[in-house]
């Protein structure tokens, strides 16, 4: 009989640690993308208390593969929880709706830049998640800059979001190592699995009080930023003296927004070519730069200056995304090709 009672008081218990972290504290999440999803996911599975949702307008007019709606949009929808879209974050209306939650913190990963009238809301303050080891790499694209810049470590960073971008007091960071072949997408994909843990992690230490917000070091003599990358920056250079620097911005731009070059055949007809993944061969040579050679049906090499790339997976206007022997079968003509 006392067994039972016991088993009851313990249920008890468990059930009202679950409607206290229901009441407290009330989150207010703001994300849009997949890496954001993961987040929040990992909250709502262990039953934190997300009053509501802040993510991106819908897409009118979507690319193929993609939806109209965010993937944060999408998880609201399927499971009951209220959220906004605000075309503009100062909107007097958004403003007011978001006030009307009262949420006691709210969560940030991966998101525009908040104005200070909607992160300065909530009494325990808002809280950021960044794909980077701070006060490195701040800004929109840590993990394609990591790779395209050859590092070999990073990790996630979070902290308490103030009037500088990417600059406020750090709250936790967890460091990881970067694959010497490693591509931008899967780092990315190491990062979204640890992202949840280190949410709950720094949501806890805020709510216990066992956090002491540190500042960003000041000390660093030169900071490596992580700005937007464009079109332009994705081209590839062929004439780089480094192989390692052409190698680490394929892959660091892999498989997305994708290094691209231009294919040209003969002089005559040129297409844009989309490179994914790549092989370095060191070999020293005096061929020119940006030769194409066609070494079998499963071969491709580039000639750069300290050797060859050998193209594994790639992309031709127009057409899919290949891997080389598919790639290599589509190209009819064989000789005299050379990228630029």
């Amino acid at each position: 009989m006392n067994f039972f009672i016991k088993l009851q008081d313990k249920i008890s218990e468990f059930k009202l640690q679950i409607n206290y972290m229901k009441k407290f504290p009330k989150i207010v999440f703001i994300g849009s993308t997949h890496f954001s999803l993961f987040s929040l996911k990992e909250l709502d599975m262990k039953q934190y208390n997300i009053v509501g949702i802040i993510t991106s307008p819908d897409n009118p007019f979507p690319k193929k593969g993609k939806g109209k709606f965010s993937p944060v949009k999408k998880y609201a929808l399927e499971n009951n929880i209220p959220f906004l879209q605000p075309v503009n974050l100062l909107d007097d209306s958004f403003l007011k709706n978001i006030k009307a939650w009262n949420a006691d913190i709210q969560i940030v990963v991966s998101f525009k830049i908040l104005p200070k009238k909607v992160w300065n809301l909530p009494k325990m303050g808002s809280f950021n998640l960044h794909a980077s080891l701070l006060p490195q790499y701040r800004g929109p694209a840590p993990i394609n800059w990591v790779i395209i810049n050859g590092e070999n470590k990073t990790g996630l960073t979070t902290f308490f979001i103030e009037e500088k971008i990417d600059s406020g007091k750090i709250l936790f960071q967890k460091e990881i190592e970067i694959g010497k072949e490693e591509t931008a997408g899967e780092l990315e994909n190491k990062l979204k699995k640890m992202s949840g843990s280190m949410i709950i992690k720094t949501l806890e230490g805020i709510m216990k009080n066992k956090i002491k917000p540190t500042d960003q070091k000041k000390n660093i003599t030169s900071f490596k930023y992580a700005p937007k990358i464009s079109t332009k920056d994705c081209r590839i250079q062929w004439n780089d003296p480094s192989i390692e620097s052409i190698y680490n911005k394929i892959r660091g731009l892999s498989p997305h927004p994708a290094a691209w070059t231009l294919l040209f055949f003969n002089k005559k007809k040129f297409v844009r070519f989309k490179i994914f993944l790549v092989k370095k061969i060191l070999k020293k040579h005096s061929f020119p730069i940006g030769l194409i050679f066609i070494i079998s049906s499963y071969e491709m090499q580039i000639s750069v200056k300290e050797g060859f790339l050998s193209i594994v997976e790639g992309q031709i206007e127009g057409k899919k995304k290949m891997n080389i022997k598919n790639l290599i079968n589509g190209i009819k003509i064989r000789k005299n090709l050379f990228v630029r």
